[in-house]
C-alpha cells in the first residue's frame, strides 16, 4: 500500500516537472532526460570498449590507433561550417513557420557538402599513398603498410559519415537531439560486440579494430537518413528540385564563422594526441586517452544538457524572449558548479577507478589527472556561454579569440610539455580557455542587458 502510494506520488512529480514552463522548456526537459538515458547508456558502452580494445591489441597499439582516429577526425571540420550554419538557418526557418525555406536549406547544405566531400575523397586517393603514415603516427615502420591502407578507407568512412551527420544537425535544430543521440548509441553496439566477437576469434590487430569502429556509424546514418526522410521528415527531405546555391552564401555567412570556431576547437583538442604521442610515445598516449575518457564523462554530461539549448536559444532570441535566456543560463551556471564538485570527487577517486577499470598494469599519474580535472571544469564554462553567443549568432570575439589560441597553442603545449611533461601539454588549453571564459561572460552580460554596441554586437 505504502509503496503503491510513494509510486502514485512519483508519477504526479514526474508529470509536474515536465508538464510546468515555457512550452519550449518542456521540451528541453524532455530532450535532455531522454538524451541522459540515451547518452547514459553511449558513455558506459564507449567505456567498456577501451579495456576491451586495449586487451585485444596492447597499450601501444591502441595509442597508435588513437592517434590515427584523432587526425582523421579533423576530416569532420571540412563541412566549413555548414552543418552549423544549416542548424541555425534551420531552427529560425521553422521557428517563423517556413517549412520550405527549411528544405531549402537543408537540400542546398546535402548538395554543397556532398561536392566539397567528393573533392576530398579524391585528394584522399591521390595523396595517401605518398603519406609515410607511420612517420606521422610515430609507429614501428612494419605497420607502414597497414596503416596506409586503414587510414584510406577510415577517411573515405569518415566523409561519408560526415554527410550522413547532417540527419543528426536536422535533428537537433528541430529540438530533437535525443533522437540523434540514439544513432551513437546503436554504432556503439555494434562496434563492442563487433570487438568482443575479434577478441574471440582473432589475434590482436589494429586494421580489423579500425573497420569494427569506422563501419557501424555509416551503416546505422544510411538506413536511419532513409528511414526520417520517407517518414515523419519527409517534408524537410533533401530534394535536387529544392537545391539553392543563392542561399550558400546566407549559409556559408553563419557557416564560416563557425568552421574557424571548429579548427580553434580541432588544434586546442585534437592535436594533444599527437603532441604527446611524438614528445613522450604512443603508450603514453594511452595512459592520457584513459585518464580524458573518464574525465570527459563529466563535458559530455554538461554537453547533453546544452545540446537542445542551441536551438532553444535561437528560437528564443527570435523572440526576442531574453528572460527565458536569463533564467536558464542562470540554472546553467548553477549545474557548471554541481560539475565542479563532481570533477573533485572523480579526482579523489581517480586511481582507484582506473585499476578497476583498465587494470593496474597502466599507470595514470595523479598529475594527468589533476591537470584534466582542471580543464574540464574550465572547459565547462566556456560551453555555457558559447552555447548561447553561438545560439543567438553573435560570434565575432570568438572567432578573434579562437585565430589568437589556434596560433599559441601548439608552440605553447609544445613547451609546457617540455618543462612539465604530459600535464603541461594539457594545461596548455586550460590557459587559453580561460581567457575565452572571461571574454564570454562579458560578453553575454553586455548583450542580455541592452549594453553591447560594435564589436560586442556582431
Amino acid at each position: 500500500m505504502i509503496f503503491k502510494q510513494i509510486s502514485s506520488r512519483l508519477v504526479i512529480l514526474i508529470k509536474e516537472f515536465f508538464g510546468k514552463g515555457h512550452e519550449r522548456t518542456k521540451n528541453v526537459k524532455k530532450n535532455i532526460f531522454a538524451s541522459f538515458m540515451i547518452r547514459g547508456l553511449s558513455i558506459m558502452i564507449s567505456l567498456m570498449l577501451v579495456p576491451l580494445t586495449i586487451k585485444y591489441i596492447n597499450s601501444i597499439q591502441y595509442g597508435i590507433w588513437i592517434t590515427l582516429s584523432s587526425i582523421i577526425g579533423w576530416l569532420g571540420y571540412f563541412d566549413i561550417g555548414f552543418g552549423n550554419g544549416l542548424r541555425n538557418k534551420f531552427a529560425e526557418s521553422i521557428a517563423k513557420g517556413n517549412h520550405e525555406m527549411a528544405k531549402v536549406y537543408v537540400s542546398t547544405t546535402y548538395a554543397v557538402l556532398s561536392l566539397i566531400i567528393l573533392v576530398v575523397v579524391l585528394v584522399t586517393f591521390i595523396v595517401n599513398p605518398l603519406l609515410n603514415w607511420s612517420r606521422i603516427l610515430n609507429a614501428p615502420e612494419i605497420m607502414k603498410s597497414t596503416l596506409g591502407q586503414l587510414a584510406l578507407i577510415a577517411i573515405v568512412f569518415f566523409c561519408f559519415q560526415l554527410l550522413l551527420n547532417l540527419l543528426g544537425t536536422v535533428l537537433t535544430a528541430n529540438q530533437q537531439p535525443a533522437k540523434a543521440s540514439v544513432f551513437n548509441l546503436i554504432a556503439n553496439v555494434i562496434s563492442l560486440s563487433a570487438i568482443f566477437i575479434l577478441s574471440k576469434t582473432t589475434h590482436g590487430n589494429i586494421f580489423y579494430l579500425g573497420i569494427a569502429i569506422i563501419v557501424p556509424p555509416v551503416l546505422v546514418l544510411s538506413i536511419s537518413s532513409i528511414w526520417f526522410y520517407t517518414h515523419k521528415y519527409r517534408v524537410y527531405a533533401p530534394s535536387l528540385n529544392y537545391v539553392d546555391f543563392r542561399y550558400v552564401r546566407s549559409l556559408m555567412g553563419l557557416g564560416i564563422k563557425f568552421f574557424i570556431l571548429q579548427i580553434s576547437a580541432l588544434i586546442l583538442y585534437q592535436t594533444s594526441n599527437i603532441i604527446i604521442a611524438h614528445l613522450f610515445g604512443s603508450e603514453n598516449v594511452t595512459l592520457y586517452n584513459i585518464a580524458f575518457k573518464y574525465f570527459n564523462i563529466v563535458p559530455m554530461v554538461m554537453l547533453i544538457i546544452m545540446m537542445p539549448l542551441w536551438s532553444a536559444f535561437t528560437d528564443a532570441w527570435a523572440r526576442k524572449e531574453v528572460k527565458w535566456i536569463t533564467e536558464t543560463m542562470k540554472k546553467l551556471n548553477y549545474i557548471w558548479i554541481a560539475l565542479f564538485v563532481l570533477v573533485v570527487i572523480m579526482l579523489i577517486l581517480s586511481n582507484m577507478v582506473y585499476i578497476l577499470w583498465v587494470g593496474s598494469d597502466l599507470h595514470v599519474s595523479f598529475s594527468i589527472s589533476l591537470a584534466l580535472g582542471i580543464t574540464i571544469i574550465i572547459n565547462i564554462g566556456t560551453y555555457v556561454y558559447s552555447i548561447f553567443l553561438n545560439g543567438v549568432g553573435i560570434i565575432k570575439i570568438q572567432l578573434i579569440l579562437a585565430v589568437l589560441g589556434t596560433i599559441i597553442y601548439i608552440p605553447l603545449a609544445i613547451l609546457f610539455g617540455k618543462m612539465i611533461g604530459i600535464p603541461g601539454v594539457i594545461l596548455a588549453t586550460s590557459l587559453i580557455n580561460v581567457v575565452n571564459l572571461v571574454f564570454f561572460i562579458i560578453q553575454y552580460k553586455k548583450i542580455v542587458t541592452s549594453r553591447a554596441k560594435g564589436l560586442w554586437l556582431k
